[in-house]
């Protein structure tokens, strides 16, 4: 069964699957050209409304092009994802298929933060079909990638500054400023 959910971004939809369809992480495919290791999503790709596709544990987000509606793409996208889960065929390979240890330095206060986003709010992210990446703290300033849904989102500066900046401000002292990079 696969059904969908709205996103906050109205360019982009949640398909989720009941497939596991990546172990660890997501996947993140902002254009055609970025497509390495993914045979779903370069078939994805193939639909003339796809502007970008996100792959997280359960689902798949579409973000579309402004020139087609919704009620184009929902029927195409499930009668697509339906066969080719039934198909067997693989939905990534490469380096998705690694689970990966990360192997950072970082000094208790990048710890903090770090859980604090992993723990607190990637998952709220996920749940509107996108990520947010810690991606470094320098000079009181938290840096974060934008991915899937968030992308591109209008109201990912709501969600960075009033959301996530206001948590970490509270919760440490120390950052001053969200920014995504």
């Amino acid at each position: 069964m696969i059904y969908t959910e709205i996103t906050p971004n109205p360019a982009s939809l949640k398909f989720v699957t009941g497939h596991i369809l990546i172990k660890k992480g997501t996947a993140d495919f902002p254009d055609e050209k970025s497509v390495e290791d993914a045979p779903i999503v370069s078939k994805i790709f193939n639909f003339r409304f796809v502007e970008a596709v996100f792959i997280g544990r359960n689902f798949i987000t579409i973000t579309k092009s402004p020139d087609f509606q919704w009620e184009e793409v929902i029927p195409a996208m499930k009668d697509f994802l339906k066969s080719y889960f039934e198909s067997g065929q693989p939905i990534l390979t490469g380096k998705y298929l690694i689970e990966e240890e990360e192997n950072v330095e970082e000094g208790e206060l990048e710890k903090r933060i770090r859980t604090i986003i992993d723990e607190s709010v990637r998952p709220a992210v996920a749940l509107d079909g996108g990520d947010i990446i810690y991606q470094g703290f320098e000079e009181g300033v938290v840096k974060l990638k934008l991915m899937g849904s968030c992308s591109g989102c209008p109201s990912s500066t709501i969600t960075l500054k009033a959301g996530i900046e206001g948590l970490l401000t509270r919760m440490i002292p120390e950052v001053t400023a969200v920014e995504a990079v």
